[in-house]
């Protein structure tokens, strides 16, 4: 087990006795839960638009060698610039030399995952320059020193009077403030960036090939703030976000909007297609899309696994997972937490490092009957342990022990040869220590049912 699938175990075990934490993750999800219940009452027929929208993707991935030019293209000929990125080095690099060729010195980003991804933040601090997160939610885990906690709601961990208390310490404002209050703060600080940022970053929910744009979700407007004012917009995303044509947002607006947040549609939708116009009286001078791989097509080359790639990140499998309940999202320690996050990590960051979330779930399946675009998650889980497997990356006592299991599993008589008291010493002399630290272990009955059955009916061997 790599040093990552210890901590993970250690951080899980902290975490999931935190009752407080506990509590709160609860209480949030509870009314998220609540939320979406109501806005997915809305749509007619649910199963009907996942089906159609899982066909979308398919047909996207199948011919993302294709579709991906073709938005190329049409971005370009609104005087868009398109930077294709083999891995966060190579995006991170590029959107250092935008920023030093215009002699930009501060940034303003809306919540993009796919640069939290890259550890731009971390990046452009190491080159001196400022780069603020506008969304409240990664404002609030920027000034904590943290990363985002949940891929739609950062901040999902902290109560209100965390936030207030961290107000407090960094801006002077009283420990009682409300929520509105405190946002009304947010917003009195982050008005002035925006106006002083020599460069916008954004993320984009989805790309669309037949306009040659890019479509922005958000609820607080900060996304259109950092993208007008600005005379410089970035936009990185990943070559699996894109779409056909823009008449499919009928299809993923909604859906993404539902299982997000459970509003029939979010507060802001913005379609962008390239820099500021002759006749346009607002937008940047510049823009910029860098279509960022760093391990996408490794996930792409996987023909039964690839649907991963069909996710529209709406978080809707991270609130449904009991896992990830009682663990939290900073456990897993990778940008993608939760179910999603458990499949496509060990192909974008490496098998060795992240095979150990494939195995943190419960295979319960809650994960696949929630998800919009109806990826088998609970699947790929199995097929990354496969590989896992396949590859050798598990311990010769994890072999051996899984060996002797099958060879006594698949014969009667094996699995009769030990009686109920050599499996209940077994299991408390080599298993208590793992499994039975926090709670009791189960008692073996001292004879087999197939034993007890003979017996009854009067059977000899």
């Amino acid at each position: 087990m790599g040093s990552t699938a210890e901590e993970f175990l250690v951080a899980s075990e902290e975490k999931a006795f935190d009752m407080n934490h506990r509590h709160i993750i609860n209480y949030n999800i509870g009314k998220y839960e609540t939320a979406v219940d109501k806005g997915l009452s809305k749509i007619i027929n649910l199963e009907n638009t996942k089906r159609k929208a899982h066909v979308v993707k398919w047909k996207v991935m199948e011919n993302l060698d294709k579709i991906l030019p073709e938005f190329e293209a049409n971005f370009q000929k609104r005087g868009g610039k398109v930077i294709w990125a083999n891995d966060a080095q190579e995006a991170n690099r590029e959107i250092l030399n935008i920023i030093k060729k215009a002699g930009g010195k501060t940034v303003v980003k809306s919540k993009s995952m796919v640069t939290e991804e890259i550890q731009l933040n971390e990046y452009l601090e190491e080159h001196h320059i400022e780069s603020l997160e506008t969304d409240l939610g990664e404002y609030i885990v920027q000034l904590l020193g943290q990363k985002p906690y949940h891929i739609v709601t950062p901040a999902m961990h902290l109560s209100k009077e965390d936030i207030a208390e961290l107000f407090n310490k960094h801006f002077g404002t009283p420990l009682d403030f409300t929520p509105e209050q405190l946002t009304q703060k947010a917003r009195e600080l982050l008005r002035e960036k925006y106006v002083q940022a020599d460069i916008g970053i954004t993320g984009a929910n989805f790309v669309i090939a037949d306009t040659g744009s890019i479509a922005i979700t958000e609820n607080e407007g900060n996304a259109r703030l950092s993208t007008s004012f600005p005379k410089i917009h970035i936009a990185v995303v990943g070559i699996e976000k894109v779409i056909p044509s823009i008449t499919d947002l009928d299809v993923f607006w909604p859906l993404l909007a539902t299982h997000g947040t459970g509003q029939n549609l979010t507060v802001y939708n913005t379609i962008l297609s390239g820099p500021r116009q002759p006749e346009e009286t607002d937008g940047p001078e510049e823009m910029y899309v860098i279509l960022l791989d760093n391990g996408r097509t490794n996930l792409l080359a996987q023909k039964e696994q690839r649907q991963a790639l069909y996710c529209i990140r709406c978080g809707a499998c991270l609130n449904a997972c009991p896992v990830y309940q009682n663990v939290g999202g900073h456990t897993y320690e990778t940008t993608y937490s939760g179910p999603i996050g458990s499949i496509i990590s060990p192909h974008m960051n490496g098998m060795e490092e992240f095979k150990h979330l494939s195995y943190a779930s419960s295979l319960c399946g809650k994960c696949t009957e929630v998800c919009p675009v109806k990826i088998e998650i609970h699947k790929m889980l199995l097929l990354n342990r496969r590989d896992a497997v396949k590859e050798h990356l598990v311990t010769t006592p994890e072999k051996w022990g899984w060996a002797i299991w099958k060879k006594g599993m698949l014969s009667r008589k094996m699995t009769d040869f030990f009686s109920g008291k050599t499996k209940n010493f077994f299991l408390r002399t080599f298993f208590k220590k793992t499994w039975g630290h926090y709670k009791e272990m189960p008692k073996v009955a001292d004879k087999s049912f197939s034993t007890m059955y003979k017996e009854q009916k009067g059977i000899s061997d």
